[in-house]
């Protein structure tokens, strides 16, 4: 994938120490722009950086810490960001977690929901001023086909009842193409030069798939998801091409949904793709929004 220069230019990636995150990290890198690398492990994170820069000659980068899983977190992360940096040229909400047996975040809230979205938005929302004095910003969030399985529960948010793992991670992915879709009805109406756009990944070979099965101890099926990533997936740097492709592209405008062009999504050239009726549904998405902010405090682009 052909990617234009990036002098210049500031991103943050989210879950950058693996994965479609560092493979997303290497090629904006490559291509000249400054990468943040926010990571929960600052090990993982710095040993990660080292990788990059051995790989890619001359790379700018550095590492964030950063826990979605605590407000407080998130909090200090966009302090430290914004004492270092005055421009924020790509936000990519990447960090995810997925299929984890019932846990909590530092705030009670359900893990997949309240890591891959409700820490996202509040991470969003705290980083908005340097994205909106940086012209051509984009907020680029990461869901994934399985978002066709979701549906909105609003009373699942942090609470166990009724709880399934991949109907909750469904749930999660959704509410990230709701957000995504929000946030760029309010940037348009408000003529803001910020563009929210989603992508997702296909199916790529990366070690999310083995979390969920090794905190459950079900070796078997791990066995089976890693299977699967050496027969069917593509590699994490393809899967990496709709994130990159959604936040340098200069024909990708917000709203616009960026995925795999090969047979079902799972793999391919990154083009735009359509996500379901559900997550286009602008009642849930106002919903989700007015939820998040009573949620994580953050006042974003407020009606």
């Amino acid at each position: 994938m052909e990617i234009p220069s990036l002098e210049g230019k500031v991103y943050l990636v989210t879950g950058a120490n693996s994965g479609i995150g560092l493979e997303a990290v290497r090629q904006l890198a490559a291509a000249g722009g400054h990468v943040v690398m926010a990571c929960r492990s600052d090990e993982k994170a710095q040993r990660a950086c080292d990788d990059v820069q051995s790989a890619v000659g001359g790379a700018s980068l550095e590492t964030l810490s950063l826990d979605l899983a605590s407000f407080g977190s998130i909090e200090a992360a966009a302090r430290d960001f914004l004492s270092r940096h005055d421009r924020l040229d790509g936000l990519v909400n990447n960090a995810g977690v997925m299929a984890l047996p019932y846990c909590t975040t530092e705030e009670g809230l359900e893990m997949q929901i309240g890591v891959n979205h409700f820490g996202h938005f509040l991470l969003t929302g705290r980083l908005f001023g340097a994205l909106s004095q940086t012209p051509g910003a984009r907020v680029v969030n990461v869901s994934s086909l399985m978002h066709r399985i979701g549906k909105m529960r609003w009373d699942s948010f942090d609470s166990d009842r009724g709880y399934r793992k991949w109907p909750a991670y469904g749930q999660s992915k959704l509410a990230n193409l709701l957000f995504t879709f929000e946030l760029d009805r309010r940037l348009r109406g408000r003529g803001v030069d910020v563009a929210s756009v989603a992508c997702h990944p296909g199916y790529a070979s990366t070690n999310l798939s083995y979390v969920g099965p090794k905190m459950e101890g079900a070796r078997f099926m791990a066995g089976i998801n890693g299977l699967g990533n050496v027969l069917v997936a593509q590699s994490a740097e393809a899967g990496a091409w709709p994130t990159v492709f959604a936040a340098v592209d200069p024909e990708v405008r917000g709203g616009h949904y960026i995925g795999p062009d090969g047979l079902m999504e799972m793999r391919g050239r990154p083009t735009r793709v359509k996500s379901n009726k559900l997550s286009r549904s602008v009642e849930d998405a106002k919903r989700l929004w007015e939820v998040s902010e009573s949620i994580t405090g953050a006042g974003l682009l407020s009606d």
